[in-house]
C-alpha cells in the first residue's frame, strides 16, 4: 500500500518558521515505511500531536530516530500484531529530542517560531517527563550491551573497518567487567568506568571524523544548519557554532549507526 497524507497543500514558510503540514506529511510517510507499507494517517489528535513536535522545534531526523527507537523495542517484544500508531512513539521522540537539546546546548533556547517549549501540564509535557524518567532508569549493563550490538552491526555492515576492532574489544571487556561484579559497579569504580567509556566514545568519534572527506563534512554541516534553523536567531554566534558542531557529530553517528559509548 502506498504512503499518503491527507493534509492540504501549503506554501513554504520563511526559514524561521516550520512548515507544519509538510512536517506531518514526512512523519506519516516515514511511519508508513516502518509499518511495511501499512498507512496510518496522521490526522485529528495525531496531527495535533505531531504538529506540537514541529512547533517545539523537533528536527525531522530526530523525530525519525525516536520512531526508530520505539520500533526497536516493538520488535524485541516479539511478533508484531498490528501497525504502530504515531501516538505510541511520542515518548521516544521527545526522549531523543531531549538528548539532542542537551547535546547541542539548546535546553534553554526557544525556537523563533513558537513559544510551546514552556513547561505545562499538557499531554506532551507529561510524555516528555515520562521519556526523561525512562532514560534515567537505563542500567549500565543494558547500555553496554546495546553499544556493543550497534558497534558490531556497524562493523559487519562495513560502515566501520578493521581499525575499529580494538574499540569494540574494549567495550566488550568493559561489559564483561560489569557483569562479573555482583551488586553492580559503584562509587569510585563506577566513576572510573564512566571516564573510560567517555575516552572510548571520543576516540570513536575522532576516528570516524578522520574517514570523512570534504564533501561529506560539508553535507553534514548543511544538515546541521537546517536542524538548528528554528533556534538560530536566539543564539549568539559562538553558541551557534558549538551547537552546530554537536549537531554534526550527532548526524555523523546516525549516518554510521554509531552509539554513544559514554554513560552518565
Amino acid at each position: 500500500m502506498g504512503c499518503g497524507w491527507s493534509g492540504s497543500a501549503t506554501s513554504r514558510r520563511p526559514e524561521s518558521r516550520v512548515d507544519v503540514p509538510e512536517y506531518c506529511r514526512e512523519i506519516e510517510a516515514y511511519l508508513c515505511r516502518k509499518n511495511d507499507g501499512h498507512l496510518i494517517r496522521v490526522v485529528g489528535p495525531s496531527f495535533e500531536r505531531v504538529s506540537g513536535w514541529a512547533e517545539r522545534g523537533v528536527p525531522i531526523k530526530v523525530a525519525f530516530e525516536g520512531i526508530d527507537r520505539y520500533f526497536e523495542r516493538y520488535y524485541r517484544a516479539g511478533a508484531r500484531r498490528r501497525p504502530v500508531k504515531i501516538d505510541f512513539c511520542e515518548a521516544d521522540v521527545l526522549d531523543v529530542f531531549d538528548e539532542w537539546l542537551r547535546a547541542t546546548g539548546l535546553t534553554a533556547v526557544r525556537p523563533a517560531s513558537t513559544t510551546t517549549l514552556e513547561a505545562d501540564s499538557s499531554a506532551e509535557a507529561q510524555g516528555f517527563a515520562a521519556a526523561q524518567e525512562h532514560a534515567q532508569q537505563k542500567s549500565l549493563p543494558h547500555h553496554l550491551q546495546r553499544v556493543l550490538s550497534r558497534l558490531s552491526s556497524a562493523r559487519a555492515s562495513g560502515a566501520l573497518d578493521e581499525r575499529f576492532d580494538i574499540l569494540i574489544d574494549r567495550v566488550a571487556a568493559e561489559l564483561d567487567h560489569v557483569k562479573a561484579k555482583r551488586g553492580g559497579v559503584r562509587g569510585e569504580a563506577r566513576a572510573a568506568l564512566a571516564s573510560r567509556l567517555a575516552d572510548i566514545d571520543r576516540e570513536l568519534v575522532t576516528r570516524v571524523q578522520d574517514q570523512l572527506d570534504e564533501r561529506q563534512v560539508r553535507q553534514l554541516r548543511l544538515e546541521a544548519d537546517e536542524e538548528l534553523t528554528p533556534f538560530r536567531t536566539a543564539m549568539s554566534p559562538s553558541a551557534y557554532e558549538r551547537a552546530r558542531d554537536a549537531a554534526v557529530e550527532r548526524l555523523m553517528r546516525a549516518r554510521y549507526n554509531l552509539p554513544t559509548v559514554a554513560f552518565s
